[in-house]
């Protein structure tokens, strides 16, 4: 189901017929190649594969692999171990052993038969792992947060948009776990809202750690890419959540801290609720202890939303002229809203694979993941440089401040760029 265009759906059988053109890479007839049971046969299937193949990745990978329109043929990750395990389960779910395994993004995107990537690396590689799989017109889940610096996430929608990608950041937890509350409060139930308060972990920190020996079958220099050259620990790149020190969300050299990995959830509840995430804020005030005891994102609406890290109940909070809506939002009332939702059936990868079938926009879509990005970043800038940023949320640049404009990107490792 190869798509070339940004028009209608196609499927791969038209779109091969059309094109008189054969695969690229062979494709082998497998058990389940002729579909049955309510499969598609494999012409009518689409084609994936998956890049970054940790606890994330292979999560997302098994969430699509259960749609019966889906064939995962190919699996990477610079650790063999981890290519390996889900080699294993593919080859498992349909019954052969035709699951291709590779240490390098860039094979897997030029095999030529791939309509669509799920990308769940470290936040160092979304931007031009991305960026490839648009240039060579594969469609692309990517998981939030969508970039590492402002700059790639414009320059990942700008490729979407210029190679007519569907493109989805994965952040099932703005609809799946907010979606009620956000119509509640997109209904008028609390009047209009003033505030918004966000409770996730804080920025990242500087890495100091010494090194250790590489491990077998783990590719170091292929991890850390266009990052800063260190020597290799397992904590640097480890898979532990939060701000513990061994996990790869703990340094700044790959990744955002909290403020951007789970940010990208309630940040991004927060802005599809009131309609923001499209835009941005103007202004971003770091605490300083009297009249801003939170960090404060000021929009031009004059809503605020706050950074609450740990000041609340619950992850989200809002507080309009007729009253407040906190968490847990499955509990709020239900209510009537014309806030977007999922398109087709089976929450963000169904949404994510109707609109590859449809040429539609995800609920998701890279746009909204950037902009919601962009607010993490603005706020990790201003905690860092412990000032006021002033915002222009159209052109995308810090105000009167070459130290901070300048933290909009960062340079990468040769010979890696965008």
């Amino acid at each position: 189901m190869k798509h070339r265009s940004s028009g209608q759906g196609v499927t791969r059988r038209r779109f091969l017929q059309a094109a008189g053109a054969a695969l690229a890479a062979p494709y082998m007839i497998t058990s389940t190649a002729l579909g049955g049971e309510g499969r598609p046969s494999a012409s009518e299937r689409i084609v994936m594969g998956g890049i970054g193949m940790g606890g994330r990745g292979s999560g997302d990978l098994r969430g699509f692999i259960r749609f019966s329109e889906t064939q995962v043929v190919a699996v990477c990750d610079v650790s063999k171990a981890a290519r390996d395990r889900f080699k294993a389960h593919v080859d498992k779910t349909y019954g052969d052993d035709g699951c291709a395994t590779y240490n390098d993004f860039r094979d897997i995107l030029d095999r030529g038969d791939l309509d669509a990537v799920m990308v769940a690396t470290p936040d160092h590689w979304h931007a031009i792992i991305t960026i490839e799989a648009c240039r060579r017109g594969i469609d692309v889940f990517c998981e939030k947060p969508l970039s590492l610096t402002v700059r790639e996430g414009r320059a990942m929608v700008e490729a979407a948009q210029r190679y007519g990608r569907v493109f989805s950041s994965g952040s099932q937890r703005v609809a799946g776990d907010h979606g009620r509350l956000a119509r509640y409060v997109d209904s008028g139930a609390i009047g209009r809202v003033k505030e918004a308060y966000v409770n996730v972990g804080g920025p990242p920190r500087p890495c100091g750690l010494g090194g250790e020996p590489i491990p077998d079958g783990f590719d170091w220099e292929m991890w850390l890419g266009p990052a800063p050259w260190q020597p290799y620990h397992p904590f640097r790149c480890g898979r532990a959540f939060g701000l513990s020190g061994k996990g790869w969300r703990t340094w700044r050299d790959y990744s955002g801290g909290m403020m951007t990995d789970w940010g990208g959830h309630i940040f991004g509840a927060a802005m599809y609720a009131l309609r923001l995430d499209e835009t941005g804020p103007v202004e971003v005030i770091p605490p300083d202890g009297k009249d801003y005891p939170l960090l404060t994102y000021v929009f031009a609406s004059g809503v605020r939303i706050y950074h609450a890290d740990g000041k609340i109940k619950g992850r989200l909070k809002f507080v309009g002229t007729d009253g407040e809506a906190p968490g847990p939002s499955r509990k709020a009332p239900d209510a009537r809203s014309t806030l977007r939702a999922y398109k087709g059936a089976g929450g963000l990868p169904g949404d994510f694979l109707h609109c590859i079938r449809t040429r539609q926009r995800p609920f998701r879509d890279v746009e909204y993941g950037h902009r919601v990005a962009t607010v993490c970043h603005l706020g990790n800038i201003a905690y860092q440089l412990n000032r006021r940023l002033k915002w222009d949320p159209v052109k995308e640049d810090i105000i009167g401040d070459p130290e901070a404009a300048r933290m909009l990107d960062r340079p990468k490792r040769s010979p890696w760029r965008i």
